[in-house]
């Protein structure tokens, strides 16, 4: 942990953000609630307007939380169906010498199920090979429009919350249409045009050219699965594959419309990768300058949130408050996992590995140690779930840093839209916990908390919790869900509470040792997704409207200030107490027992 360039790379990453925060912040306040014209008023608005009129929608007519709820359900739901229905039937769509070179067919139901799920619910697992699996259009349009679309979800719902917090004695908390429309044509578009064009000079292939077969220099001999001459894998009597060895003297190397699917991948924080590799493939991720642009991408609007929470409810304190615990939680899981990563495993240095060169299993070489650590604390606090290690391969405390990140709740900055929402439950939490050491009722910002409020706050962690520990003790347990598991012992245990903590908390980054493109894992992983982002969603939408139509109460001496040193420590505490008491056995279990099992000489 001594590099100096280690430690430049994370000055300029924090300087960077905190460059950007205040001016995106703004531009969000303009965006989010008409306060001025933007820049691209003169060009956006016609469409904009156009918009409208096509899809039917009023702009001036605000929704209560209720038509809020319904509206973002209906606008889900068919992008979900869209994009079943696209993955399904991908060999029968039109054009499919230009959107479908390479042939491939139609994804069978259930996977087509779990990745619908995925990318409606901003997830992005993937259960696939994106090379392999998806067609050009599938990747453009099935999947690359959920991008856009899920991440403005994200951002309406926590601005729907924001106004909830601000306002006073109303009815409405926005309308979830325009929401979406100006967030989507003001905001995710230009970033992603402008960034495209960056990643394309850094070597980011964007085409339409059938992948390319490569010689290689020397060819090699491998066992495979014979098949029939349809094309079917043979097995022997007793259900054992019949292996055959095939010389390979070729490559494929993929092609494709990348650099338009990858800045919108990691600005909306949906991190599905165009190929399985995701970005420790050098198209995908080709230099170091890549490599940073797309961590300040994943960061850059749930940090610009907070600064507009703080002008949205007048107390911009408040919302350095809420940026500084979420900077606070980041930098401590950086060092954590970079520290861990850093010392290496035991094991290997007593086989003569030298200490110094600390755990490069799984990493990219042009990344390194502390970029590949930083990487991953970046897209689990967020959730991003794009990937440039294999967290798989991280020590047992490297890779218990992303999987507790997203067992908060990914509120560490976190989603676009989500992080914020997430941690202003957490706010109401703590407030109310603050209200009960001073024996006097909880106010947050001028509101009075009450039962109602904290039994909503309370139905969002619990769905958190309970989701993601039923799955995993099913699985557990369940011969469907061990039969996927590529290593044995608390690692194994590892990869399948790592796969329901990432699902439930809408991530998408898996641990990659596990193997689960079945019915089981695909039903069960799409259920928690989609659990763990409506059924948080719709209490958390409950809980604007209610805020929203509370009156103002003047501040007095026992008021607890919502701003400053103080008020950080009781928010990142409750976010670590909730998070350990809810999650530390299975932890225990998992990467902690494995870390002294590592100690004692033995590895999984």
């Amino acid at each position: 942990m001594n590099s100096l360039n280690s430690w430049t790379q994370l000055a300029l990453y924090i300087g960077a953000l905190l460059l950007i925060t205040k001016p995106l912040g703004l531009y969000l306040v303009q965006v989010l609630d008409a306060q001025g014209q933007t820049w691209l008023d003169r060009l956006v608005k016609p469409i904009e307007r156009a918009t409208y009129r096509v899809c039917g929608i009023d702009p001036e007519r605000e929704q209560g939380w209720q038509g809020y709820t319904v509206s973002m359900l209906l606008f889900s739901l068919a992008g979900m169906l869209l994009t079943y229905f696209i993955l399904r039937y991908q060999d029968f769509l039109p054009f499919q010498s230009l959107f479908n070179p390479q042939k491939l067919p139609g994804v069978n139901p259930h996977l087509a199920f779990n990745t619908a799920a995925s990318f409606t619910t901003n997830t992005n697992w993937q259960f696939y090979g994106g090379e392999s699996t998806l067609s050009y259009f599938s990747q453009m349009v099935g999947l690359t429009l959920h991008n856009f679309t899920s991440a403005a979800t994200g951002i309406a719902i926590a601005a729907a919350l924001v106004r909830g917090i601000a306002r006073h004695t109303a009815q409405t908390i926005g309308n979830f249409w325009v929401d979406v429309v100006r967030v989507t044509y003001y905001v995710l578009v230009p970033i992603c045009l402008v960034l495209a064009l960056v990643l394309v000079s850094q070597g980011m292939i964007q085409n339409f050219k059938p992948y390319t077969v490569a010689k290689t220099l020397e060819s090699y001999t491998t066992s495979v699965q014979k098949t029939d001459d349809a094309g079917k894998p043979v097995a022997t009597a007793d259900g054992k594959p019949v292996m055959v060895d095939q010389v390979v003297d070729t490559q494929t190397i993929v092609q494709g419309p990348m650099a338009s699917q990858i800045p919108i991948k990691m600005l909306g924080t949906n991190g599905g990768g165009y190929v399985n590799a995701n970005a420790a493939h050098p198209f995908e991720n080709p230099t170091p300058l890549s490599n940073f642009l797309q961590m300040l991408a994943i960061f850059a609007i749930p940090s610009a949130l907070t600064w507009y929470l703080g002008r949205t409810v007048k107390n911009q304190r408040h919302g350095w408050a809420v940026w500084g615990a979420m900077f606070i939680l980041f930098l401590t899981g950086v060092f954590v996992a970079w520290q861990s990563e850093a010392a290496g495993n035991p094991i290997h240095q007593k086989l003569g590995v030298a200490a110094a060169d600390g755990n490069m299993e799984g990493k990219e070489v042009r990344f390194g140690i502390f970029s590949s650590a930083l990487f991953a604390t970046i897209t689990t606090d967020a959730s991003c779930g794009a990937v440039n290690a294999m967290h798989d391969s991280f020590t047992p405390l490297g890779g218990l840093v992303p999987m507790f990140n997203m067992q908060t709740g990914e509120v560490i900055f976190g989603g676009v839209g989500a992080g914020l929402y997430g941690m202003l439950v957490f706010v109401v939490l703590a407030v109310f916990i603050a209200g009960l050491m001073v024996g006097r009722t909880p106010e947050y910002l001028g509101k009075k908390i009450e039962a109602y409020d904290v039994k909503l706050v309370m139905i969002v962690l619990m769905v958190l919790s309970t989701t993601i520990l039923s799955f995993t003790a099913w699985a557990a347990v369940a011969d469907w869900g061990k039969a996927g598991l590529n290593n044995s012992g608390p690692h194994g245990f590892s990869e399948i509470l790592y796969a329901f903590s990432s699902c439930v908390g809408n991530n998408g980054s898996a641990f990659a040792g596990l193997s689960g493109n079945e019915i089981h894992w695909d039903t069960t992983t799409a259920l928690s997704m989609l659990f763990g982002r409506f059924l948080m969603i719709v209490p958390i939408l409950a809980l604007a409207g209610n805020l929203a139509g509370k009156k103002l109460i003047p501040a007095s001496a026992g008021t607890f200030q919502c701003e400053g040193f103080t008020f950080m420590a009781l928010l990142i505490g409750t976010v670590l107490l909730v998070g350990a008491l809810t999650f530390l056995p299975a932890l225990a279990m998992g990467p902690v027992v494995e870390h002294y099992l590592m100690h004692a000489g033995t590895l999984f």
